[in-house]
């Protein structure tokens, strides 16, 4: 149970704190003020994608770009996009924008604590962030170097996805080291599955109050 002070009543007073720092870094990776940018960002990003799949799907005649032109809807129209179309069944800046909507909800749920209490959400989080953060990349080099043309939007929306990576990929790390400590120290299949689920045990949360990083750990 939580209480207006952020605290988990019955806990011991590290593990009912739910905003503290985990090493090895010095501050929460599930703060709110670690994950608000990040569904901002991935819900501009969303917007944008959107745009460019409502010309694929000639919803729109056009797609404004003011550094490069038409070769926006060049790109959009390129033999590359056309076959990424036949192969996932919709326009690929539809897919993106379905991608970078759910790094909005995935960003957006969960406590300041889910690396411990909700660590299956942060991997969930982790596999939309990072993958379309790499496709993004390869996606822009394919622009120049395949299709011959650039895509200011495109650009816009890669660059957001690496800026998301880099921001999101702290608190992935953080609950993977706690599952993979939880799985050293026990070698049991039974509580892996139970931390990765975020049921408590004493096991697990011996773990998670060794990652802590307390005052006295700070000074020491």
């Amino acid at each position: 149970m939580s209480n207006t002070s952020g605290r988990r009543e019955g806990y011991p007073a590290e593990l009912a704190d739910m905003d503290v720092a985990v090493a090895p870094f010095s501050y929460n990776p599930s703060a709110w003020r670690q994950r608000i940018p990040i569904c901002l960002m991935a819900m501009v990003a969303f917007w944008i994608a959107t745009y460019m799949g409502l010309y694929q799907w000639r919803l729109i005649d056009s797609v404004w770009d003011p550094v490069f032109g038409d070769q926006s809807q060049k790109v959009l129209d390129s033999d590359l996009a056309k076959s990424m179309d036949r192969m996932i069944g919709i326009p690929d800046a539809i897919f993106g924008a379905l991608a970078y909507l759910g790094d909005a909800l995935f960003g957006i749920a969960g406590s300041t604590r889910r690396w411990q209490y909700r660590p299956w959400l942060v991997i969930l989080f982790g596999i939309d962030v990072i993958p379309l953060g790499v496709v993004s990349a390869l996606l822009v080099l394919a622009q120049g170097f395949v299709v011959g043309f650039w895509c200011f939007p495109c650009l816009v929306t890669a660059a957001i996805s690496l800026l998301l990576v880099y921001w999101a990929y702290d608190e992935v790390w953080v609950s993977l080291v706690y599952l993979w400590r939880v799985w050293k120290q026990t070698g049991s299949t039974r509580l892996l599955w139970k931390a990765l689920c975020g049921t408590p045990t004493p096991e697990s949360d011996a773990v998670a109050a060794a990652m802590i990083v307390t005052p006295s750990k700070q000074s020491a």
